[in-house]
């Protein structure tokens, strides 16, 4: 499917109504109150981000004041609603205790464009019986992609139990999106990242765009056990807090592999971008 195309960059109050659009999508209706999202993170593409870069802190500003004008005038309508008793209305929604936190992030997407608004939220929920011991974070994606808006919602319980290791040569245990994950590395090579349409990943990252598509790839040298990184993205990777060298330059508008690798140690936590972390163990030395 081909991406829409885009008619212009993206002005300040579409990203401000965009903020809002998104609030509106991720309502989460309780008993006596409404939850929104409260927490922001929009990611403009570099062109865009680089024009407003100046007036971020308005634009900002003006966010946390339209979604509470939004909050005031959702409201009103509802009790609206209650005065007519035609229906139950939905119960009062409630402003975050802690305010709006908004972000303002550059997507280092490779198909991101100009003028594409792409906004990642979180609502945290109180626990549920049915959704068993602890809470859950609700997500909510929105894009509006050459004027085309979609949105996208999940909710990542808490982290599930972890299944005992099988025979691999590497164990892999990580947390995105979508809750506590486990892989066992039972190749010598896998590459970890977003993924998408043309990114084969062997471990797929659910979580912000901050992490690449293809974020680096991982390599074990059959003769020694030894295991090397090759960082492929554009925000860096690190190995116990040490950033590892790009692999990656760009020359003339085009991107080029090096082909360096950094030694990974018999235990490790790789950082992406500083958004997952994965913890990694060899089999080999226990």
């Amino acid at each position: 499917m081909d991406r829409p195309a885009t008619a212009h960059p993206a002005t300040a109050r579409e990203i401000i109504l965009e903020i809002v659009r998104n609030m509106r999508e991720g309502l989460e209706p309780l008993h006596y109150s409404t939850l929104p999202p409260a927490i922001f993170h929009v990611y403009l593409h570099p062109d865009d981000m680089e024009r407003l870069r100046p007036i971020l802190p308005r634009i900002i500003d003006e966010a946390r004041r339209a979604l509470d004008a939004e909050l005031e005038t959702l409201n009103r309508a509802s009790l609206t609603e209650r005065l007519k008793l035609s229906r139950r209305a939905d119960p009062k929604i409630v402003a975050p205790d802690g305010g709006w936190q908004i972000r303002v992030l550059e997507n280092t997407d490779d198909d991101a464009a100009p003028g594409d608004i792409m906004i990642s939220s979180e609502l945290a929920l109180p626990a549920k019986d049915e959704f068993g011991s602890g809470s859950m974070t609700k997500r909510i994606a929105t894009r509006r992609m050459g004027g085309v808006e979609s949105t996208k919602q999940s909710y990542d319980a808490a982290p599930a139990t972890v299944v005992p290791i099988t025979s691999a040569f590497a164990v892999i245990e990580y947390d995105d999106h979508t809750g506590r994950k486990t892989y066992q590395m039972s190749k010598d090579e896998i590459v970890v990242g977003r993924g998408g349409r043309d990114y084969w990943t062997d471990i797929k990252l659910e979580t912000l765009p901050d992490v690449s598509r293809e974020h680096f790839r991982l390599r074990r040298d059959p003769a020694s056990g030894q295991f090397f990184l090759k960082d492929l993205s554009r925000l860096g990777t690190t190995i116990n807090g040490e950033k590892a060298p790009s692999s990656i330059e760009f020359e003339s508008g085009e991107k080029r592999d090096r082909n360096l690798e950094a030694p990974v140690p018999a235990r490790a936590r790789i950082g992406l971008a500083g958004v997952v972390f994965l913890e990694f163990r060899s089999t080999a030395h226990g």
